[in-house]
């Protein structure tokens, strides 16, 4: 084309000629200045990334720390949740992620002692152990022996402790001219309020015999759902009449003046309950009741100031997030100052705090074990917990390993990791753990699970001899041992009876072994050979797992709600166990609901079940064997419908029992009674297994408390030295890769070098 325009206009095409050359020359330059900008961004970002990788290898503190660097030495217990704790109001709150929080706060009359093994209560705030006087139907005193059904009422008298204040708290302060600040806000005064944090002013003042009264009326409250008001509507005199009482005087005080309006319970009488004086109060129970003192123990009778039910009452309060739900208000040695579920929960020493001393009572084993090293000090020990969300198991065990959680429960994905079985099958600290000088802690659960067998039905069921050998043999030829081995990772005792280990009434060693099932061998107990329970079978008519009068196989039905391929595992080995005797087990699975609903029918012949203590006492195990208790007919706990004339007699005459020796005898001879029938294959009693960081002090299982935070121990300085050494950076994947990044950008430096050169030159 440009010859084409030279030849025809030679002036003009000359002009175009050198306009174009220039052009060029232009654009050659731009590329080599945008080239060398391109080697120079190279060069700056691999710069960059070789200071920032330095300036964090000279960082002070841990890369993968989650926690602030200047908590590194501090006196702070870390642990973690995975769900939200959806009650913290003490009427309400029932579920144990729930009391985690709230037994650190809120300080009921009694406590479980935190070392005594079986446990043992003892005064918390109460001054000491309640008084109980037994009356008749006239309200005349009656001595302590007096028969059962003389005994019409029992009256508890419990006086609390002097001196002890609650935690600081808005609801309390006062002015100059000792009016309330807080409880008689208007709408406008809420605008820039969001959290407790935002009250300027806070206050205290002393616990009184009525803040526990007000507590005990609140189980009533219509606003309010309390699990427990239903039972405790026959025992405390009068609750359920009161319940109605409140439910129509809150209605009418809802029309008068509006959804909010304050409904105060100190208005209204409650006669089961009485303020004797400034630090004495009477709970007045129907009958006899010794179980009673253990729901003293439980945060349902914990005090809540009625100061604190007004505040949280006021309207607008409810839209923030301002309740009991949310920011509870208690003596104990903790109180909680962030309540955000969806990241932290975290509980600080409260500075109120009347102060308590760490127990210096415990067995041989407690001192053995350093669980006495800290008696008499006083407690808490630690000034701050942090419980951080966590949904998951897996995040929540690697932080552990880091040392960020100073505590762990075992999943089963980690087990592997954190347990070994030695020769004899005892499980014990893998080598890595030990290594970091993680401790291991175990502790037989207050939990029983069995096999039933419906002593209503034909083949199983009844008291003849035919079918007691029956079930002996079954008893005999399903190896818990086995099952605990295998589908337990070994966490778990085989039972010999309905009470657990903990409990008053278990007894240990040769005397607790069940005879029927069990000889009692070099020192421990051990299985019935399946020789033996084959001659059972035998005895009962059913040789070789056939019926002697028609000749066909035994069939028997297993009822379950468990599916899945864990279940199904576990089902193909029970069927193993009866095949042992050649009975043969047919599984007949359902729903949840079905298989109750066959339950309460007692339409089902054989079945698993599980029973998990309320309270430590035998009474709330035995009732499970007992006659009027049973499924059908009364739907009572009593799944296996067993009765048994003597069982029942003296259930009814130990249940209501102190312990004593006098009450082990009975327990002793009803658990023997139970063997020799033998209504329930006896399973076993779970073991929970907990790991502790070496740093982590006084770490004894206790389950029935549920207040033990202050009891814990923290070496602050020695988890942050492990700390340190577990969560070293490993910098030189990054500094090679930088290094890699920089060789690759030599020849670009070199043809720029040369290039430069060469127009220089030039």
């Amino acid at each position: 084309m440009y010859s084409i325009w030279c030849r025809r206009f030679p002036e003009t095409g000359k002009r175009e000629h050198d306009r174009v050359r220039q052009y060029r020359d232009n654009h050659n330059k731009v590329k080599a200045v945008k080239t060398t900008q391109l080697s120079n961004n190279k060069v700056h970002v691999v710069t960059i990334l070789l200071v920032a990788i330095l300036m964090a290898a000279c960082k002070e503190g841990l890369w993968n720390n989650p926690y602030p660097q200047q908590d590194r030495i501090a006196n702070t217990l870390y642990s973690s949740f995975d769900e939200r704790p959806k009650h913290l109001d003490p009427a309400q709150s029932y579920a144990a992620n729930e009391i985690a929080i709230t037994g650190q706060i809120y300080e009921p009359p009694l406590q479980y002692h935190f070392l005594k093994r079986p446990y043992e209560l003892e005064p918390l705030v109460a001054e000491r152990m309640p008084s109980v006087v037994y009356l008749g139907k006239l309200g005349n005193v009656l001595p302590h022996d007096s028969p059962l059904d003389a005994i019409a009422y029992s009256v508890y008298e419990i006086r609390i402790q002097q001196g002890v204040n609650y935690q600081p708290h808005p609801a309390f302060a006062k002015n100059e001219n000792g009016e309330f600040h807080y409880l008689n806000l208007a709408q406008h005064e809420l605008e820039n309020v969001f959290t407790l944090a935002d009250f300027e002013h806070q206050g205290t003042r002393e616990l009184i015999a009525n803040d526990f009264v007000y507590e005990i009326k609140r189980l009533a409250h219509p606003r309010l759902y309390s699990p427990i008001f239903g039972l405790m509507t026959e025992y405390i005199v009068g609750l359920k009449p009161f319940g109605e009482q409140l439910k129509r005087a809150d209605q009418k005080l809802r029309k008068l003046q509006g959804e909010d309006a304050f409904l105060d319970l100190n208005k209204y009488e409650l006669e089961g309950v009485e303020v004797v004086d400034r630090y004495t109060y009477r709970i007045k129970i129907q009958g006899k009741y010794p179980q009673f003192l253990y729901w003293l123990a439980m945060p349902f009778f914990a005090p809540i100031p009625p100061e604190a039910d007004r505040f949280y009452s006021q309207a607008g309060m409810v839209k923030k997030n301002l309740t009991l739900d949310w920011y509870p208000v208690g003596t104990g040695p903790y109180m909680l100052t962030e309540n955000n579920p969806n990241l932290q929960m975290i509980l600080e020493r409260n500075p109120n705090f009347r102060g308590e001393a760490y127990p210096s009572e415990g067995s041989a084993d407690d001192r053995e074990n350093g669980f006495l090293s800290d008696a008499g000090r006083a407690l808490p020990f630690v000034d701050k917990v942090v419980y951080s969300l966590e949904k998951e198991n897996i995040p929540r065990w690697n932080k552990f390993l880091q040392g960020y959680y100073d505590a762990s429960g075992i999943a089963s994905d980690s087990f592997d990791q954190a347990i070994s079985f030695n020769g004899q099958q005892e499980a014990g600290l893998s080598d890595d753990m030990r290594q970091k000088g993680v401790k291991l802690s175990t502790a037989v659960g207050t939990t029983t699970f069995y096999m039933g067998f419906n002593m209503r039905d034909d083949v199983v069921g009844g008291d003849s001899e035919r079918a007691r050998k029956l079930r002996r043999a079954i008893a005999i030829a399903i190896d818990y041992e086995e099952q605990i081995s295998i589908f337990r990772n070994g966490r778990g005792i085989p039972a010999q009876g309905p009470v657990p280990p903990g409990i008053f009434g278990y007894q240990e060693g040769k005397q607790g072994i069940n005879p029927y099932v069990y000889d009692w061998v070099d020192g421990k107990p051990r299985r019935k050979s399946i020789e033996e329970a084959r001659e059972l079978l035998a005895q009962a008519g059913y040789a070789n797992g056939r019926d002697g009068k028609t000749g066909k196989s035994l069939v028997l039905y297993f009822d379950t709600s468990a599916t899945g391929p864990d279940a199904k595992a576990s089902l193909d080995w029970l069927r193993k166990q009866f095949k042992k005797l050649g009975i043969q087990l047919l599984i007949r699975s359902t729903d949840y609901n079905r298989f109750q609903d066959k339950i309460r029918k007692g339409t089902a012949q054989i079945f698993q079940w599980g029973w998990n203590a309320d309270y430590p006492d035998p009474e709330n195990f035995l009732f499970l064997l007992y006659g009027p208790n049973a499924k059908v007919d009364e739907d009572g706990a009593n799944s296996a419908n067993y009765r048994n004339k003597e069982f029942d007699r003296l259930f009814e005459k130990m249940k209501n029992m102190e312990n004593s020796p006098k009450r082990q005898k009975i327990i002793d001879k009803m658990v023997n009674i139970a063997r020799r029938d033998g209504p329930w294959v006896w399973g076993f009693h779970p073991k929970q297994f907990s790991l502790y960081q070496s740093w982590y002090g006084n770490a004894k299982p206790n389950l029935m408390a549920n207040n033990t935070l202050k009891y814990k121990t923290i070496d602050p300085q020695l988890r942050a030295e492990l700390r340190e050494q577990w969560n070293k950076p490993i910098i030189w994947p990054m500094v090679s890769i930088g290094v890699v990044l920089l060789l690759a950008l030599i020849p670009a430096f070199v043809s720029y070098y040369k290039k430069s050169r060469i127009k220089g030159l030039a």
